[in-house]
């Protein structure tokens, strides 16, 4: 199994990186800095945790969506096929490997009574096989990746990141100086340059208040919640503005994760919705949708990195969609080992997976632009086998999605590298 054996190549392999990268470039603060004047093709994920197709399309109508208006119009969008019963977890860890959960190892926020982690996996993610093909690798707040894993490049974890006060790592958000039970950076020695010109940010997005913490004060508490929601997205946009600036990479993946957090109790609802309740859902309407705002500014500093050379891709694990069955329970539902009684009003975690559809946009060399995908095109699988492409990296036989050649003019990436023939 990969998992039994990935620590020792990688780690193997990471030191002849670091070798290659002390002649090749220059390094800061023991981080890798690559030259942006690499031959191999340039690839930027922003993954947007439960982003929902229901609400970016109006704001797009009403033009209050700049930036994501622009992608959509040069490239090529439309639903993500997800898996059963999806969340965050187990859908990343999806787009890594190209696997399902119950064969890449990870099936929920919680496995066999532990919060899941990179050591559970158990097929090669997709950020270790592009260092081992030489591809330069940059990720951070990227659900599911603590404790992070050598890389030819660098790597900041996200969700399920522990810590203090965030002894589980579920739905919460430790500080960078306060995490416990893992790295949360790769390498180590880069922790002091990013305390430094980012400073000392939270991973991840504020855990939901519980029923108790709202009583008799819902509309401060509302408030104060979602001011903390958006002093986490701003560290996360200076992180990523400073990673994009200072060390460049060939393949980049970055995850706001803070617009599913909001949703799920703060979803725009009416009376008439399952959970309704006017003292917590008539303080802030607009928090759901100004999330979205928020993330399209988040966007707008992204895209000035991304030049006509540059592939983009905006993917969501999930959608969102009210609760819709009374009686619903999960409400009063903890996401893992510890009790949660948050008034969830909205929820991804349906059995069938086509009711909450995730969000594809492309842009870049080659790829229709204003081009929308209809039907079923695009799924959870086919993120990595596609990247790999990109690259001339033949995707590994475990591999269940397919390249996505729906989205190239020519039906194959313009830029690809033969890099598996070198």
């Amino acid at each position: 199994m990969w998992n039994r054996i990935h620590h020792s190549y990688l780690s193997s392999v990471s030191v002849a990186f670091l070798c290659l990268s002390i002649l090749a470039a220059p390094i800061t603060s023991g981080a890798q800095k690559v030259s942006s004047t690499s031959s191999k093709p340039r690839v930027l994920v922003l993954a947007v945790n439960g982003a929902e197709w229901d609400l970016l399309r109006p704001l797009l109508i009403r033009g209050e969506l700049p930036n994501l208006k622009k992608v959509i119009e040069n490239g090529s969008w439309g639903k993500l096929r997800t898996v059963s019963a999806p969340n965050c977890p187990k859908v990343f860890s999806t787009f890594f490997t190209s696997v399902p959960p119950e064969q890449h190892g990870i099936t929920g926020f919680v496995v066999d009574g532990e919060t899941a982690n990179t050591n559970m996996l158990k097929s090669e993610p997709i950020w270790s096989l592009l260092s081992k093909h030489g591809v330069t690798v940059g990720m951070a707040n990227v659900p599911a990746t603590f404790p992070v894993m050598p890389v030819n490049g660098y790597m900041i974890s996200g969700m399920l990141t522990r810590g203090k006060g965030c002894e589980d790592g579920i739905l919460c958000s430790p500080k960078l100086s306060e995490v416990e039970g893992g790295d949360a950076v790769y390498p180590k020695s880069m922790i002091p340059e990013l305390e430094k010109n980012v400073g000392d940010f939270l991973i991840d997005c504020s855990r939901m208040p519980n029923m108790e913490d709202l009583k008799g004060k819902e509309a401060p508490e509302v408030n104060a919640w979602l001011d903390g929601v958006q002093k986490i997205r701003d560290q996360q946009t200076k992180l990523f503005e400073y990673l994009l600036t200072n060390h460049p990479t060939d393949f980049t993946m970055f995850d706001q994760s803070c617009e599913d957090r909001v949703g799920h109790w703060l979803y725009p609802i009416q009376p008439y919705n399952v959970g309704f309740d006017p003292k917590v859902n008539s303080v802030r309407p607009d928090a759901f949708p100004n999330q979205y705002r928020a993330l399209d500014k988040v966007l707008g500093t992204l895209l000035q990195h991304v030049d006509e050379n540059t592939y983009f891709f905006m993917i969501s694990d999930h959608g969102i969609k009210p609760l819709r069955e009374f009686g619903d329970t999960h409400g009063h539902m903890s996401h893992g080992l510890t009790p949660s009684t948050t008034p969830v009003i909205a929820k991804h975690d349906y059995p069938d997976p086509d009711d909450v559809p995730g969000a594809f946009i492309a842009m870049g060399p080659g790829i229709k632009k204003n081009h929308e995908l209809v039907g079923w095109v695009a799924s959870a699988f086919d993120i990595a086998p596609t990247i790999l492409h990109i690259y001339g990296i033949e995707p590994p036989p475990q591999m269940q999605g397919h390249m996505l050649t729906e989205i190239f003019e020519s039906g194959a990436p313009s830029q690809a590298s033969s890099l598996h023939a070198q």
